[in-house]
Formats: C-alpha cells, sequence, structure tokens
C-alpha cells in the first residue's frame, strides 16, 4: 500500500523535471522577438532621460528614478536570448561576431550594466548633473554594442 504514493510522488518529480526543460528550450525566433521588445522597451525608458539630458524635456527626478529603475531591470533581460541558435534567425540584427566573440560581447553587456547602475544611483541621490552624465555614459554603452555587434 505504501507503493502508491511513492510511486505517484516519483511521477510528479519526473513530470515537473520534463516541463522545466521543455520551457528552457524556447525557440529561435522567439528568443528574437523577446529580445528585440526588450531592447524597444529600453528605448521608451531611456528616451526621456535623453531629453531631461539635452535640456528639451524639463528634468523631473521622479521620472529619472522611475526609468532608470526600469532600465535596471530591463538591462539584465536580453542576454540569454542571444543563445547560438538564434544566429541564423531571419528579422535579427544581430551579427555573427556575438558569438564569435563571446567576451568582447559580454564585456559590452557588463559596460551597460555598470552605466545602468550608476544611472539608478544617480537618480536615486537625485543630482541632475550627475543623472544627465550618467544617462550619456548609458548612451556610450549602447552605442558601442550597437556599433560592434549589430547590423546598421
Amino acid at each position: 500500500m505504501r507503493r502508491k504514493p511513492l510511486l505517484s510522488c516519483i511521477a510528479v518529480a519526473v513530470g515537473a523535471v520534463v516541463a522545466v526543460a521543455a520551457m528552457a528550450q524556447v525557440r529561435p525566433d522567439v528568443q528574437v522577438r523577446q529580445r528585440q521588445a526588450v531592447m524597444t522597451l529600453q528605448g521608451k525608458y531611456i528616451g526621456p532621460l535623453v531629453g531631461m539630458m539635452k535640456g528639451s524635456v524639463p528634468y523631473n527626478n521622479d521620472i529619472a528614478m522611475r526609468n532608470a529603475g526600469f532600465l535596471d531591470a530591463l538591462s539584465q533581460m536580453p542576454w540569454d536570448t542571444f543563445s547560438e541558435a538564434t544566429k541564423d534567425e531571419k528579422n535579427t540584427k544581430a551579427l555573427p561576431v556575438i558569438w564569435t566573440n563571446a567576451a568582447g560581447f559580454k564585456q559590452a553587456q557588463d559596460q551597460l550594466r555598470t552605466a545602468v547602475g550608476a544611472l539608478n544611483t544617480a537618480a536615486k541621490g537625485g543630482n541632475e548633473a550627475a543623472v544627465k552624465t550618467a544617462t550619456g555614459d548609458v548612451l556610450k554603452a549602447c552605442n558601442s554594442c550597437h556599433d560592434n555587434f549589430r547590423e546598421k
């Protein structure tokens, strides 16, 4: 009689492992769309900060803090979707150098993460000049990655 609960537990455990493995294997076209969605959102939230940096939009620290926080989360998201399975996908501007120079691509990711972290810290500190400088550093990190790892 004790075998039935044990077998049920084992069946549930095996089912869970299979389900997790299946979910981890996201199709390459879906990965491309996911990373493009993240990049679109990054553009949405850096845009007002760039406007503030240039002086074309009045500085608002509440918006700066909110957008920097969103960028902090977003800047962590796209990297796992750059799997080698996506390198031959259509509708992507990712260059093959992403996979042949993985260390350089990782360095570009880290530069973005560092710049966004500094932006987030500056916005939390409420220092307008620091936010504007940090916004420029985020743009430099974005452009560096796009210049080296993205088709123009």
